[in-house]
C-alpha cells in the first residue's frame, strides 16, 4: 500500500517556492556590475528617468530595483584625429591634423547622458574641432604657422576647445596640431624669404666682424703712435750724447783693430775710422 504525501510537508515547500521562485527568477534585475573604467547611470522606470543630481555609480557590483535599469558611460580618456580643411586669413587654404583628448566629466555624467545622449562624439566633440580650428585659423596668416606663433595659435585652439566641450559636460585633456601643409607656391615662397633673411644676417654680421677689427687696428695704432710719442719726449740730446760715448768706450775695449780719432766734430763725439 503506498504511503500518501504529508499535506504539511507539501504545505511548506509550496510557500518556500513561492518565496523564492520570484527572487530567482528576478535576480539577475536586482544586481548590475560596472566595469572598469566605467560609470553608470540608474533610469528610475517608474520616476523621471534619470536624475541629473544624483551620483553615477563607480565600476563594481550594485543593488537596484528590478525595474529600473542602469546605463553604463565610458569614462576613461579617448581621443579623436580629425583632418581639417581651413582657410587662413587670406583665404588660402591650409590643410592640418588636430586631434583631442578628452573624456566625460563624471560629475555631470547624467546630464550628458539627458541632453547630449551616448553619442556625444559626433554630435559635440567633432563639431567643435571643426568650429573652433576654423575660428582661429581665419585669424592668422599662413606663414605664421612657421614662426613662433604657432604655439599661440594651438594655445588659442585649446582655450577654445575646453570652452566648447565645458559647455557640453565634457572635459578636454589636450590639443595636438600635426602635419599642417600650406600651399605648395607659399611653402617656396616662405622658402625663399628665409634663405634672404639667413642671406642678410650673414652680411650683417660680416660687416660688423670687419667693423670691430678695423676699430680693433685703429687702437692699436694709437697705441703705437702714442708710445712713439712718449719716448721720443723722453729723449734728450744729452741722453744720447751719453749713449754715444758708451758705445765708443764698449769699441775701445774691443780686440778689433780700428782707428779711433777724437775730435771736436758738431755732436763731440769721437770718429771711428776702419776695423775688421
Amino acid at each position: 500500500m503506498s504511503q500518501q504525501p504529508n499535506p504539511k510537508s507539501m504545505r511548506r515547500i509550496l510557500i518556500i517556492t513561492l518565496i523564492f521562485a520570484p527572487i530567482l527568477l528576478l535576480g539577475g534585475s536586482l544586481t548590475v556590475t560596472i566595469p572598469s573604467g566605467h560609470a553608470g547611470l540608474l533610469f528610475h522606470t517608474f520616476s523621471d528617468g534619470i536624475d541629473p543630481d544624483e551620483v553615477p555609480m563607480k565600476s563594481g557590483f550594485h543593488f537596484k530595483a528590478p525595474w529600473n535599469k542602469v546605463y553604463t558611460y565610458e569614462v576613461r580618456q579617448k581621443e579623436r584625429l580629425e583632418h581639417l580643411e581651413v582657410l587662413s586669413s587670406n583665404l588660402l587654404k591650409i590643410e592640418m591634423d588636430v586631434t583631442v583628448f578628452y573624456q566625460p566629466d563624471i560629475a555631470s555624467l547624467g546630464r550628458l547622458e539627458i541632453e547630449r545622449g551616448k553619442n556625444f562624439e559626433q554630435k559635440v566633440v567633432v563639431p567643435a574641432m571643426r568650429s573652433v580650428a576654423r575660428e582661429v585659423i581665419a585669424k592668422y596668416l599662413p606663414e605664421e604657422f612657421n614662426t613662433t606663433r604657432r604655439d599661440e595659435i594651438q594655445t588659442e585652439i585649446d582655450t577654445r576647445m575646453r570652452e566648447k566641450l565645458s559647455e557640453n559636460y565634457l572635459k578636454l585633456n589636450d590639443v595636438l596640431i600635426r602635419n599642417i601643409q600650406l600651399p605648395r607656391k607659399l611653402e617656396e615662397a616662405i622658402e625663399r624669404k628665409l634663405q634672404q633673411e639667413q642671406e642678410s644676417l650673414e652680411y650683417e654680421f660680416r660687416l660688423e666682424k670687419a667693423s670691430k677689427e678695423a676699430a680693433r687696428m685703429r687702437i692699436e695704432a694709437e697705441g703705437i703712435r702714442d708710445y712713439q710719442e712718449i719716448v721720443s719726449r723722453g729723449i734728450s740730446k744729452e741722453l744720447l750724447k751719453w749713449k754715444g760715448i758708451e758705445a765708443t768706450s764698449a769699441l775701445a775695449n774691443s780686440p778689433n783693430s780700428k782707428v779711433v780719432v777724437i775730435g771736436n766734430a758738431e755732436d763731440g763725439l769721437p770718429l771711428i775710422l776702419g776695423g775688421n
